[in-house]
């Protein structure tokens, strides 16, 4: 089976959820996919957890008791929410590999440097071997590569990261990891009456914005 992990560096959920998709390559033939989640929330008309006051204190300890429930070491960015366009065009001009994901991801949420800049970057770049960073995040081909991801996130119905697709299906966050593991044992799991019942649900009230 294929799958697509689409993730945004901004996301501390995609660094707590990166090793269980790594393991989950074990079952899956995994492509990561670098989008902004920027662009996909202004798509669905939605703010971001950490925009949204309460929500966001609330959001952060929640990410800091995941990791030492999971005993991932985390330490966050200097600043969050934080413009994440360079590491996301950084990680496509290293290929997009897991290498260079999970290298990026460490950066800056188990070490806890900032990377919104070439300067920023400039040590994970050349653990991953490009020397110039500013020129490489500036590519022209670099940039459509990311706006392509992003287009086709949306395409495929994406709202949010990390979200995992599988075949048709669409694993929102980290606390869905589980439910990974429960479709892949039984591919056949939503098709129960249940999970019928509450795919065609009408909806009794619609808020007026």
């Amino acid at each position: 089976m294929t799958a697509t992990w689409y993730f945004d560096f901004i996301s501390p959920f995609a660094y707590l959820q990166l090793p269980k998709v790594l393991a989950l390559r074990a079952r899956l033939d995994i492509t990561p996919k670098p989008i902004v989640f920027g662009a996909v929330l202004s798509h669905h008309g939605q703010l971001g957890p950490a925009e949204i006051p309460g929500k966001r204190e609330f959001t952060y300890r929640f990410v800091q008791w995941q990791a030492d429930h999971d005993g991932v070491p985390l330490r966050f960015p200097p600043a969050h929410p934080f413009n994440s366009l360079a590491a996301l065009r950084l990680c496509i001009a290293a290929g997009a590999s897991w290498d260079a994901v999970s290298a990026i991801f460490d950066h800056l949420w188990r070490d806890g440097h900032g990377g919104t800049n070439a300067v920023e970057l400039a040590n994970v770049g050349r653990m991953l071997g490009i020397g110039d960073v500013a020129a490489a995040i500036a590519d022209e081909a670099v940039k459509s590569s990311l706006r392509a991801n992003t287009d086709a996130a949306l395409a495929a119905g994406v709202f949010g990261v990390p979200t995992l697709r599988v075949g048709g299906e669409l694993f929102w966050g980290n606390d869905a990891s589980p439910m990974i593991d429960a479709f892949l044992d039984d591919p056949d799991l939503f098709r129960s009456a249940a999970y019928q019942r509450i795919n065609s649900l009408p909806t009794a009230v619609s808020r007026t914005r």
